[in-house]
């Protein structure tokens, strides 16, 4: 993330989901991936959108500061095989409280995330179940590797709440809810997707390993 001044390339982010951008973009790496299935290409771009948004906007708010993520606010720049590269922001973003992660997910939900979900479901055709998903891993990664502080009851997972309780802190329904688990084999914690990326039908692109929700895709 950088401020949109600077961002080479930048683009209006509302304007590129809701014109022909995305799904131009969409089809061209699709193409490129020897014409894979849309929803594949669109499930696979969509974790470097994820992460590139989500990862900043955790530890940001995990140091106290909420940065600007109105989508219509924002802009985006993309790489030349189609991928996002960087995101613009208008400010650097403003005091604010850590807090909870229910607390701090909540208006990334409600100002950006609801609306790139839905946006993506309508234009690629990827289930609003896999999108979020896919959100999830980089909020559940950006908050576990920020957190330092002992967890009650013995194993590691800061994050637990966000997809153990049906409510994000405004009452909301919580769309992050069951999307992630933890399984114990032979004795070790894994984490686990509710809801497979599809990356295993793009040529050349390895399996997430024990993460993913198939069982037949977790050894390959």
């Amino acid at each position: 993330m950088m401020l949109s001044r600077d961002l080479d390339g930048a683009m209006p982010l509302g304007a590129f989901f809701e014109g022909d951008g995305f799904l131009a973009t969409i089809d061209r790496f699709a193409a490129a991936q020897g014409g894979a299935d849309r929803r594949a290409a669109a499930s696979f771009w969509s974790l470097y959108y994820f992460s590139a948004l989500a990862i900043p906007y955790i530890v940001a708010r995990r140091a106290e500061t909420a940065l600007p993520v109105d989508l219509d606010a924002m802009t985006v720049a993309l790489a030349d095989d189609g991928l996002p590269r960087a995101f613009g922001l208008p400010h650097d973003g403003d005091w604010s409280e850590s807090g909870n992660l229910l607390t701090v997910v909540t208006p990334l939900v409600e100002r950006h995330l609801a609306r790139v979900v839905a946006l993506m479901k309508a234009r690629a055709g990827i289930s609003a179940k896999l999108a979020w998903n896919n959100a999830a891993v980089y909020i559940d990664y950006a908050f576990n590797a920020t957190e330092s502080a002992a967890q009650p009851g013995g194993g590691f997972w800061p994050s637990r709440d966000l997809f153990e309780c049906p409510k994000l802190a405004d009452g909301s329904h919580n769309p992050f809810h069951g999307c992630l688990r933890h399984d114990v084999e032979d004795g070790e914690t894994l984490c686990r997707r509710k809801v497979c990326c599809l990356r295993y039908m793009l040529p050349g692109i390895p399996s997430c390993g024990e993460l993913c929700a198939l069982p037949e895709q977790r050894k390959q």
